[in-house]
C-alpha cells in the first residue's frame, strides 16, 4: 500500500470513530472545527486519488449511524447535512457557484441562527402530528414520536390553513438556564453533571421513559418545510406561515438582499450570541426562493442552495495560578483551577473545571502556565489546552493529590473510573454535610425550616453527624445557636415531624446511595415494597427491575453491606420514617400472580406505562431484562431483535398486545 492510500485509510478510520463518538455516544472528543478540518483533508486526498474511492468513506456519509433503541423510520425527504464555512471569503465563493447556475436571476438570501441541538423531522397529516423522527444518517432515523409529544413547543394539532401533508424540520434544544438548573440538581444529588446542552437534548430523545423527557425543559425550534403543495414560495414565507400554524420559529431570521446584508447579520450575531437564552454555533444562509432552490439542487451530501457559517468556539488565554480540590457528598474529588481573571462570553472568569487527574496529566499542567479556557454550557468553564510558548518550569508540574484535603484520608480510585474518592464517608466533613443537605432537599425529604446553611451550622456545633441525628434535635438544642429565633426553631421541629410521613421512595432517595436518583428510587420501592426486601435482594433480583443495571446493583449491595449504613436505617425506622410502600389496590382476580413480564416495543391501544400498571394490578411483576425467571414477553412494534433472540433461546412465550389483553380478560 502506498503512502497516500495509507493516509486516506487512516483519516477514514479516525473520522469514523469521531462520527461514532458524536452521533452514537453523544460524547465528542474534538470540536466541530477540528472535525471539519480532518474531513476536508480526506476530501482533498480522495479528489486527487479517485482510484482509492470507497462508498463507505466518511466523505460519502450525510451523518452518523442509526441507533436501534427505537423503530427505524425512512425519511420521505432526505435530511441532508450542510456544507460548512469559516470565513466570509468562503461565503463569497459559495455565492459565485450559486450565480453560475442561476445566471442573471435576482437572488435574495435568508439568514437564520444555527441552533446547537438535536435535529428532528416532524410529519403532519391533515393538521395532526403523524410521527417525529431523529435525523439519524439522513436517510433514516429513530421514531421518537412519544418523546416529542411531551415537548410543549411541538404542536399536536395545527392551526389555520396548512398543507394536507408535509414534513417540517427543527432542532430540539435545551435552553441554558434549564440546562444549568438540571446540572445543579445533579450535582446536589451527587451525580455527574451533564456534558453540554446539545448532548443532553439529544440523549433525551433516546430516553425510553417519555415521562422523564417531559420533566426536561426542552424546546423545539422549527426552520424548514419539505413536501409538495406547501402553499408557500420561499424560505422566509415558510417560516412566517409555520408560526401561524402553531410552530415555534424564533424571530431572528431575516431576508437579505445581498451579501453585505448577510455579512452584517453574521457580525451582529457573532457579537450578540451570548445574549441569547440558548446556544448557537453559527448561521445558516439559504437561497430564499424555493424555485431557485429546486434549480440549484443537491450534491450527494448537501444542498447547493445553503451553507453554514460556523463561529469559532469562544476561547480566552489566561494564567493558571493554583489548583483546589473539592470533595462532594459521595467523596468524589474534583480539581478546580484558579485563574487570573479574564473576560469570556461576557463574564469574568476566575475558575475553570479540570474534571479529574487524567485531564491534568493529559494537559501536563504546571502552575504558571498560560492556558486556553473555553466556555460552553457547563456550570463553569473548562481548560482545553496550554500555550506551548508560555510554559512554566517543569518543577511546577501539578501532581494530583494523594490524600483528602479535608480529612487527610488516603484517596482511592475505582478501576475503570476517572474519579478519585475519599473513602472516609463518616468522618469527612464535606461528605457528612453534603449527605445531610441532600437528605433535606426539596426532591428528597423537603424539610420545612431547614436549609443548607442551617445544616452546616448544626454540624459545626456538634449537633448532627448523620441524617438520623436530625430526629434527635430538640428545641433546647437549637435555641442557643446563632440566628435561631423561637419561631425558626419551632418550624424546624415541626418540619422534621412532618417529614416522617414522606413516602418510602423519598426516604430511599434521601439516603444518598450512589447512582440511586429520584427515578431509580421510585423503581426500586415499587419493585421491592420495603427496605428489608431491598436489602435482601440478590443481584438477579435487582437487575430484573426496569432501568437497574450492574452499576446501580453493585452500589446498592455495597451500601447495605456496610453495618454503619444499616444501623443508620434502623435508627431512622425507630424515629418513624417510612421504609415500606403503601399497598396499592389489586384486582380480586390475580390472574398474573407470580408471573414475571418483560415489556418491549410500542403499543397501539395502550401505553407502556398503562400496560405495566395492568400487569401489577393483576398480581404480576415487571422486569427490564429477559432471564430464566421471565415468564412472558409482551411485544409491541419495534421490539429489539436481541430481546426476541434471547426469548426464543430461553423458550419464553412472546405475547402480542392483543394476546396480553385476552390473557387478563380471561379469554385466552
Amino acid at each position: 500500500m502506498n503512502k497516500e492510500a495509507e493516509k486516506i485509510n487512516q483519516l477514514r478510520a479516525v473520522l469514523h470513530q469521531h462520527n461514532y463518538n458524536y452521533y452514537i455516544l453523544d460524547t465528542p472528543t474534538i470540536n466541530d472545527f477540528e472535525f471539519d478540518t480532518l474531513l476536508q483533508s480526506l476530501i482533498d486526498l480522495e479528489t486527487k486519488h479517485p482510484e482509492f474511492f470507497d462508498p463507505n468513506s466518511p466523505s460519502q456519509r450525510v451523518g452518523g449511524g442509526v441507533t436501534k433503541n427505537f423503530r427505524n423510520h425512512t425519511h420521505k425527504y432526505p435530511m441532508y447535512s450542510l456544507s460548512n464555512s469559516y470565513s466570509k471569503e468562503e461565503i463569497e465563493q459559495w455565492e459565485t457557484r450559486v450565480q453560475k447556475v442561476l445566471g442573471d436571476q435576482e437572488v435574495t438570501y435568508t439568514c437564520e441562527l444555527k441552533y446547537d441541538g438535536a435535529s428532528i423531522s416532524l410529519t403532519y397529516k391533515n393538521g395532526v402530528l403523524l410521527h417525529g423522527v431523529t435525523r439519524g444518517d439522513g436517510a433514516q432515523g429513530d421514531d421518537v414520536t412519544q418523546n416529542l409529544k411531551t415537548i410543549p413547543t411541538i404542536p399536536l394539532k395545527l392551526r389555520g390553513d396548512y398543507p394536507d401533508f408535509f414534513e417540517i424540520r427543527g432542532e430540539i434544544i435545551l435552553p441554558i438556564k434549564g440546562f444549568q438548573a438540571m446540572n445543579e440538581e445533579r450535582v446536589k444529588a451527587g451525580e455527574d453533571p451533564y456534558m453540554n446542552p446539545r448532548n443532553t437534548a439529544s440523549g433525551s430523545l433516546k430516553t425510553q421513559d417519555s415521562a422523564l423527557v417531559a420533566k426536561r425543559p426542552l424546546e423545539c425550534f422549527l426552520y424548514a418545510l419539505a413536501g409538495e403543495n406547501l402553499k408557500v414560495k420561499s424560505q422566509i414565507e415558510g417560516l412566517k406561515q409555520a408560526r401561524l400554524w402553531g410552530f415555534k420559529v424564533p424571530e431572528t431570521a431575516i431576508e437579505a438582499k445581498n451579501l453585505n446584508e448577510v455579512f452584517n447579520y453574521l457580525d451582529h450575531w457573532e457579537k450578540k450570541r451570548n445574549e441569547l437564552p440558548y446556544e448557537i454555533d453559527g448561521v445558516v444562509i439559504k437561497v430564499n426562493s424555493f424555485d431557485q432552490q429546486s434549480e440549484l439542487g443537491f450534491t450527494a451530501k448537501a444542498p447547493r442552495w445553503a451553507i453554514a457559517y460556523k463561529f469559532q468556539a469562544e476561547e480566552a488565554t489566561t494564567k493558571l495560578i493554583s489548583v483546589n480540590y473539592q470533595i462532594g457528598r459521595t467523596g468524589a474529588v474534583t480539581p478546580v483551577a484558579n485563574l487570573e481573571a479574564v473576560l469570556l462570553s461576557g463574564t469574568t472568569v476566575k475558575r475553570a473545571s479540570l474534571h479529574n487527574a487524567d485531564q491534568i496529566q493529559k494537559l501536563e499542567l504546571r502552575i504558571g502556565d498560560a492556558v486556553f479556557v473555553q466556555k460552553g454550557g457547563e456550570i463553569i468553564p473548562k481548560i482545553v489546552g496550554v500555550d506551548a510558548n508560555s510554559r512554566a518550569p517543569i518543577e511546577h508540574k501539578i501532581n494530583f493529590i494523594t490524600h483528602c484535603p479535608e480529612c487527610e484520608t488516603l484517596l482511592t480510585r475505582i478501576e475503570g473510573e476517572a474519579q478519585h474518592y475519599c473513602p472516609n464517608q463518616t468522618g469527612c466533613p464535606p461528605q457528612i454535610i453534603g449527605k445531610i443537605q441532600h437528605f433535606i432537599s426539596r426532591k428528597a425529604m423537603d424539610i420545612d425550616g431547614l436549609g443548607s446553611e442551617t445544616v452546616t451550622l448544626l454540624y459545626h456545633n456538634g449537633l448532627v453527624k448523620n441524617v438520623a441525628d436530625l430526629y434527635d434535635l430538640s428545641v433546647d438544642d437549637l435555641l442557643p445557636l446563632d440566628r435561631m429565633a423561637e419561631k425558626s426553631v419551632e418550624n424546624i421541629v415541626k418540619g422534621l415531624a412532618q417529614s416522617k410521613n414522606k413516602p418510602f421512595s423519598k426516604v430511599l432517595f434521601g439516603l444518598g446511595i450512589r447512582f440511586v436518583g429520584e427515578t431509580v428510587a421510585k423503581k426500586l420501592t415499587a419493585a421491592f415494597g420495603s427496605i428489608d426486601e431491598l436489602i435482601a435482594a440478590d443481584t438477579d433480583a435487582l437487575l430484573s427491575v426496569d432501568e437497574i443495571g450492574e452499576r446501580i446493583a453493585q452500589s446498592l449491595q455495597a451500601y447495605f453491606l456496610n453495618p454503619l449504613n444499616v444501623a443508620l436505617i434502623n435508627r431512622l425506622k425507630i424515629n418513624g420514617l417510612q421504609f415500606e410502600l403503601e399497598k396499592k389496590s389489586l384486582s380480586s382476580d390475580l390472574v398474573l400472580k407470580d408471573k414475571k413480564f418483560v415489556v418491549s416495543g410500542v403499543f397501539k391501544t395502550i401505553s407502556r406505562v398503562e400496560l405495566k400498571e395492568k400487569i401489577e394490578f393483576f398480581g404480576g411483576t415487571v422486569g427490564s431484562s429477559i432471564s430464566t425467571k421471565t415468564d412472558f414477553v409482551v411485544a409491541g412494534d419495534g421490539m429489539g431483535p436481541s430481546k426476541k433472540i434471547k426469548a426464543d433461546q430461553l423458550d419464553i412465550p412472546i405475547l402480542s398486545e392483543e394476546g396480553f389483553l385476552r390473557m387478563i380478560s380471561g379469554n385466552d
